[in-house]
């Protein structure tokens, strides 16, 4: 049974692990710029450049990354990736009470603990295989999901919290305690690791870049769904860069306000989390895959309608409708990969995925920008929610429609 993940100890223990590492990260996005300003008393480019940080990592190393994951233990990965997250950042407390602090080591240590993410967040996608049936993977992608979600919810209110109630530095080193909690629950698993298969031998690091990155382009339905992700990011990540300004300029509304309402996406998130079994067990897995993005992407049209009346509430509905969208959306095309990947290749194959898809939001909120200043704020909301709308039509021209679940596919070795 698909609803059998939470009877097992250890999926349990998978769950709490990330539990304590979402929480870590999202406060950790807060703690961080705040030691910056408070602290350092840094300027806007350099709160910027520590924000970059901590995401452009999968840049520079997503690819390579793939590779070392699918050579190794996953767990070890994670556990190893947690502590060294958890000395970084308790770093940043110490030197801070040594007044050693400096706008410099800010910098080098959101790139490294972004790094060690990197290789988190590859070794989880990769690890769950390993402890649920394929049957149960939409199952135990939902409720991971959930937890990520609740995350995003909690941890940056909590983290402002924290940092009223015991200073940006102390906050960070409770981000550290987070990590260090993840790699303990993550230690207490007990079914055992999956050797890395021995393929016959260890190639070069390229030919295996290259073997993931021909493995995605070459099957049909995950080109189409990697198409689809890569143009929907782009979208949402203009749309993200310039929500704060268009609340704030064009509708005028109070930073409280705004707060609530940036919020909002994380309620339709947690609502994924909780609907997704249940959706996928009734309709099938393939089906609510694309259903998901294709019934609630009108929905984005509603938000450049959004002004300082009644009609501020379009805001909050689109929100909520598109991140629910989206959490099915990815718990569907996650076990998709999850399912049809060799073992040997889901390391590197996660790595490509994540690669493209993430490598389009930076360029979006770049895009965004430049969008923004050259039509105005509100018109440009509108022309990145209608790219977004029609996003999803190369799944439309893939075998998706035609599939309820995603046991109809291959699963070669």
């Amino acid at each position: 049974m698909t609803t059998g993940v939470l009877r097992s100890p250890d999926f349990i223990r998978f769950l709490s692990s990330h539990v304590a590492d979402e929480l870590g990260v999202n406060i950790s996005r807060v703690a961080l710029p705040l030691v910056a300003v408070l602290v350092l008393n840094a300027g806007a480019l350099e709160v910027g450049l520590l924000s970059a940080l901590q995401t452009a990592a999968f840049l520079a190393i997503g690819l390579p990354a793939g590779v070392w994951v699918d050579r190794m233990s996953k767990r070890r990965v994670m556990i190893t990736a947690d502590l060294v997250r958890c000395a970084l950042l308790a770093s940043i407390p110490l030197a801070y009470i040594l007044g050693l602090l400096s706008m410099g080591m800010m910098l080098a240590v959101a790139l490294l603990a972004g790094m060690a993410q990197v290789f988190d967040d590859v070794a989880d996608q990769t690890y769950l295989p390993e402890l649920v049936s394929k049957q149960s993977l939409s199952s135990g992608n939902s409720k991971l999901e959930f937890v990520r979600s609740g995350g995003a919810l909690a941890g940056p209110s909590l983290g402002g919290l924290l940092v009223q109630a015991l200073g940006a530095p102390l906050t960070v080193f409770a981000t550290a305690l987070a990590s260090l909690g993840s790699a303990i629950l993550l230690t207490s698993i007990r079914t055992p690791d999956r050797r890395a298969p021995a393929g016959g031998g260890r190639t070069g690091m390229l030919r295996d870049i290259r073997e993931g990155l021909v493995f995605v382009w070459g099957d049909r339905l995950l080109r189409a769904i990697v198409t689809t992700t890569a143009g929907t990011n782009l979208c949402v990540s203009a749309v993200l860069g310039l929500s704060v300004l268009f609340l704030a300029d064009e509708v005028r509304l109070a930073p409280g306000v705004i707060g609530v309402l940036l919020m909002s996406g994380a309620v339709g998130g947690l609502l994924g989390g909780l609907t997704g079994t249940w959706l996928f067990t009734r309709y099938g897995t393939a089906r609510v895959t694309w259903l998901a993005i294709a019934v609630t992407s009108p929905f984005g049209l509603l938000l450049p309608m959004t002004q300082a009346d009644w009609r501020v509430a379009f805001f909050s509905v689109t929100s909520i409708a598109l991140s629910w969208g989206a959490i099915l959306y990815n718990v569907g095309q996650v076990t998709y990969r999850q399912m049809i990947a060799p073992e040997r290749m889901l390391g590197r194959i996660n790595a490509t995925v994540r690669f493209v898809v993430w490598g389009t939001m930076p360029l979006g909120a770049l895009l965004g920008g430049l969008v923004a200043q050259q039509i105005g704020v509100r018109e440009a909301l509108w022309l990145f929610m209608a790219g977004r709308l029609v996003s999803f039509l190369p799944l439309l021209f893939s075998p998706l429609p035609r599939m309820r679940d995603f046991t109809q596919v291959r699963t070669d070795p």
